[in-house]
């Protein structure tokens, strides 16, 4: 009987199929029946049991055993082959387990070889890293936060990098050893090349590169500029480093980096925090380079203190100086930074582009990037906002060794000055606060009245042209989103313009019969009297400033100093002179803590006494004469009245203490551009407490008048006569006059 049917259906219908066509169709169909062999499932026996059975780590669904074995974290990194487990066969998809029988043994060769390629780059990455010293190199030191180059080193050690936390290492030693962090790097390297498939087994392995690479523990997604860095120095061939890092692809997106600029907002006293100013890192993207002033497309990063807002302002102060707190990253837009200075603060804005190269702005962010979740200790003097832009410099610019130049304090306009010095400003752009505009105004109207001879009241007008709610005037557009066209003149107080923060003088002068020779040292800042250009209006601020007196005594006289005495050391001294008559909304008020040099007048003949001093001053303060043309500047002389308290604490004073209360007035005078004046009376009201010494006195009056006058001999050098007079009975020496020579550097 024959095996195949009479009827052959054609187009759906049975035809009848005659007895000698049946010959030719048998053969046919026996050579058709043979080649679609080929195709029919093998039998499960021959797989299970024979030439084509599976590895038994692949039937079980086991992981293979890699050739490199994988150590634990704690040990050094080693190559590890990745391989997507099998399922194990089931009889019903057999069909399906000789092709991938056969593509399994084609892989595992492919992973064989790139694991021996792999082995082979390692060996090579290993000699020239060994033969170019990379482990000692200065900018992979700097990338892991080694501080070789600083001559500071509070909170830090040469030997170790300041981050303890182990997630920013791959080697269990690499906070001690950069040698062992990089070889790690090298490995880890060389893991991500032998797991990266090869373009001809790519299209059969598209869903396992995909979770490979989508994972964030790759070194490429965890240290992209520590892998940037040794890719280009080894000239590592990156097409083998093939992996999406999702987070840092959109942060990078989100930032666009394409440039960026340092951003000073100027000193401002009423905020002890930032008395010393501030400095962020505006970040460009294509459209705020195109157009600066679409500053809605910019970003700000700042580095500032992770401070407790319920610390009282000592332990604040106290935490900050001595890294209690740590760091924090701020990431947000633009706008929202510069308004913040520009309209709550009222300090105007200096913004300076980096001359950086495009690789060199990209590798800066991806540091950024490693470094932005790290706590490390925050020191208001050397590890603050300003030390954070030379650190990042320092990066890309190893040749210059920025943050090294400022061993002992970093000051926000000393790196701007700084930076200027190395070439590394391109442009300059001044941006007025919103008093400053407000003063503008103010500024013409006053002029317009006195060319025209007006003298009639206009007092309500000049007050809502103050009013920073009845006159909202600002350099930024109501959006929020551009910066204005600048309407007013260029102000003198760009920091590149002043004079260095760090003083040391010397004085000749004669106290009473007794000559002596000053000996100064002041590690910054700026007093009413010293050089203005560069600086705000008025500002008086001093830190850290010490004075030792060598006197020239005569032993046949009474009462005679010591021949080297302590005149002073002033830990801070300042006042914020924010006159009623100009735009400024804030007070006048000054501030000291501070050991000097003191009269008793409580006692018979006192002589002078080392006493600890705390003080406290508030009251008003009046600006007059002519401001400079076109500009939103304050009139440039000044007076002001001030109620003080005083309290000091000494061995030598009767009781040991006293505690005073008095007036403070006084003028500051711009005589010209190199010549200022300044004159002050002290009225203070001192008390001791009751006494039982009928020649002392628990309380009285002790006014004293002091006389200033600087001449600017330049930049950096300048000379000063200083007077006072103690209106007191009781004191045996009541003139002082001194004429000192002072050098800024």
């Amino acid at each position: 009987m024959s095996i195949y049917s009479n009827l052959l259906a054609i187009d759906c219908t049975p035809t009848s199929i005659g007895r000698r066509a049946r010959l030719p169709l048998t053969i046919a169909g026996l050579l058709l029946t043979a080649q679609a062999q080929a195709f029919l499932p093998t039998p499960a026996s021959l797989v299970t049991t024979g030439e084509l059975a599976l590895d038994a780590n692949e039937t079980t669904g086991a992981k293979p055993i890699n050739t490199l074995t994988a150590k634990s974290r704690n040990a050094e990194p080693t190559l590890m082959a990745y391989t997507e487990p099998n399922n194990t066969i089931k009889p019903d998809s057999v069909s399906n387990t000789a092709v991938t029988s056969r593509t399994s043994n084609h892989q595992n060769a492919n992973n064989s070889d790139n694991e021996t390629n792999a082995q082979q780059l390692l060996a090579s990455w290993r000699a020239q890293a060994k033969t170019k010293n990379l482990a000692q190199h200065i900018t992979w030191r700097r990338l892991l936060y080694f501080f070789d180059d600083q001559k500071n080193l509070i909170g830090k050690k040469k030997d170790s990098s300041i981050v303890d936390d182990a997630a920013f290492f791959l080697s269990k030693n690499g906070q001690h050893d950069s040698a062992a962090e990089l070889d790690a790097l090298l490995v880890a390297l060389a893991d991500e090349m032998a797991t990266t498939p090869d373009n001809s087994t790519a299209s059969n392995s598209a869903s396992n590169r995909a979770t490979k690479n989508s994972g964030q523990n790759s070194v490429l997604c965890r240290f992209p500029a520590r892998v940037q860095w040794l890719t280009d120095t080894l000239n590592i061939d990156k097409s083998g480093l093939q992996v999406d890092c999702p987070e840092l692809n959109d942060w990078m997106q989100k930032l666009a980096p394409e440039q960026l600029s340092i951003m000073f907002a100027q000193e401002y006293l009423d905020n002890p925090i930032s008395a010393f100013a501030h400095t962020l890192l505006r970040i460009d993207s294509k459209a705020s380079v195109a157009d600066p002033s679409q500053i809605h497309h910019a970003v700000a990063l700042n580095y500032t203190v992770g401070g407790d807002a319920t610390d009282s302002f000592l332990v604040y102060a106290i935490k900050s100086m001595s890294g209690g707190y740590d760091n924090l990253i701020e990431i947000d837009p633009y706008p929202e930074k510069l308004a913040k200075y520009l309209q709550e603060d009222e300090r105007d804005a200096w913004t300076y582009q980096l001359a950086l190269t495009p690789a060199e702005v990209q590798q800066i962010m991806l540091h950024v990037w490693e470094t932005k979740d790290l706590k490390l200790p925050y020191y208001f003097t050397t590890d603050n906002c300003a030390s954070e832009i030379l650190r990042l410099i320092d990066v890309v610019r190893p040749q210059q060794h920025l943050l090294s130049r400022l061993p002992y304090a970093v000051i926000p306009s000393d790196v701007v000055q700084l930076l200027n010095s190395e070439g590394l400003l391109a442009s300059t752009n001044y941006t007025p606060a919103d008093s400053t505009l407000r003063q503008a105004q103010l500024n013409k109207v006053k002029e317009q009245r006195e060319q025209l001879g007006y003298h009639n009241s206009a007092k309500q007008t000049l007050n809502e042209i103050k009013s920073a709610q009845l006159n909202p005037t600002s350099s930024i557009a109501a959006d929020g989103k551009t910066l204005l066209p600048r309407r007013i003149a260029v102000a003198d107080n760009n920091p590149i313009d002043r004079h260095p923060l760090q003083l040391r003088f010397i004085g000749l002068g004669q106290r009473g019969d007794n000559n002596y020779i000053d000996l100064g040292l002041r590690a910054g800042y700026h007093d009413t009297l010293d050089r203005p250009s560069g600086f705000p209006q008025f500002f008086d601020l001093e830190g850290a400033a010490a004075t030792l007196r060598l006197y020239d005594t005569d032993n046949d006289k009474a009462n005679q100093p010591s021949s080297v005495v302590l005149q002073n050391v002033t830990l801070v001294r300042g006042r914020s002179f924010n006159p009623v008559n100009s735009a400024k909304k804030g007070k006048t008020w000054g501030a000291s803590i501070e050991a000097t040099r003191v009269n008793d007048g409580s006692q018979q003949e006192g002589s002078d006494h080392l006493v600890g001093s705390l003080g406290y001053e508030t009251g008003w303060s009046w600006a007059f004469g002519t401001p400079s043309a076109g500009t939103g500047e304050m009139p440039p002389q000044l007076c002001y009245t001030l109620l003080a308290g005083t309290a000091q604490a000494g061995r030598g004073i009767n009781k040991g203490y006293r505690v005073g209360a008095g007036v403070n007035a006084g003028c500051r005078y711009q005589i010209n551009n190199q010549l200022r004046a300044q004159a002050e009376l002290q009225l203070p009201y001192w008390y001791h407490g009751s006494s039982d010494e009928s020649n002392a006195r628990g309380h009285y009056w002790q006014p004293i008048s002091t006389l200033g006058l600087q001449y600017d001999i330049d930049k950096k050098q300048a000379l000063r006569i200083n007077a006072n007079y103690e209106w007191q009975d009781r004191i045996d020496a009541k003139e002082d006059i001194q004429l000192s020579y002072r050098r800024y550097f």
